[in-house]
């Protein structure tokens, strides 16, 4: 009985280092894919970051086309989870304008030096071959969906100006704030600069006439310590 006991953590143990390990090279990949590009991440690169041997990558994924979709994939899916977990949290009393304010702070945020994982993703998606971009953009069309229903709420709440298209609008707005993190220079900019700019340039794109100019901006500044403040005092 011990004997089987100890088998079942010697395998549970090997998991999960195995996990760690296949943590370590995606890490590896989105911080190489966040500065050199679909084109130019190699292998020997990503084997370097991650600080282990380039073939022993393939015992974790099959192939560096299969690795780097996965980052992407995760990309995509982590900048729709910190969005989502932030817009959440909010107070009841933000308006739908204001969630929709938020998004864009956390977007941009996260995409601009947080996370290698979003850079990765909003620098590369559109580097992919078509025959690699199917998971990616399964992701992309879920986060899709979010901003859809946070525009479809502000017109609902009066707060778009009139006509307007939810479709289109998200279209849009994610285009722009995706394309960012390829201008982005910290060197000319700032990110609360940037992010300031942002907010008012959706706010008076989607409200128009409706918009408040005197209103101030929503401010969460990093989305995961904002995250963590309003879990602490729960």
């Amino acid at each position: 009985m011990a004997r089987t006991q100890n088998k079942k953590e010697a395998s549970a143990d090997a998991a999960s280092k195995g996990e760690l390990t296949r943590r370590r090279i995606l890490d590896a990949t989105a911080k190489i894919l966040s500065r050199k590009g679909f084109a130019g991440t190699r292998l020997s690169d990503i084997a370097d970051e991650a600080d282990m041997q380039a073939p022993a990558i393939y015992y974790y994924f099959d192939s560096r086309e299969a690795l780097i979709v996965e980052a992407i994939r995760y990309g995509s899916a982590d900048t729709r989870q910190i969005v989502g977990s932030v817009l959440e949290a909010l107070p009841d009393d933000y308006s739908a304008m204001d969630r929709i304010l938020v998004a864009v702070e956390v977007h941009l945020r996260n995409a601009m030096g947080i996370s290698d994982y979003a850079t990765a993703s909003a620098r590369n998606i559109g580097q992919l071959p078509d025959h690699l971009k199917a998971k990616p953009e399964e992701e992309q069309v879920k986060y899709g969906e979010l901003w859809r229903r946070l525009i479809t709420d502000a017109i609902a709440a009066g707060q778009c100006t009139d006509g307007l298209d939810p479709t289109i609008a998200v279209i849009l707005v994610l285009g722009a704030l995706n394309y960012a993190s390829e201008w982005f220079d910290p060197k000319r900019s700032s990110v609360d600069h940037i992010v300031s700019s942002a907010q008012s340039m959706v706010r008076f794109g989607l409200g128009g006439p409706k918009a408040e100019a005197e209103q101030r901006l929503p401010v969460i500044g990093d989305p995961r310590e904002w995250l963590r403040a309003q879990e602490s005092t729960r």
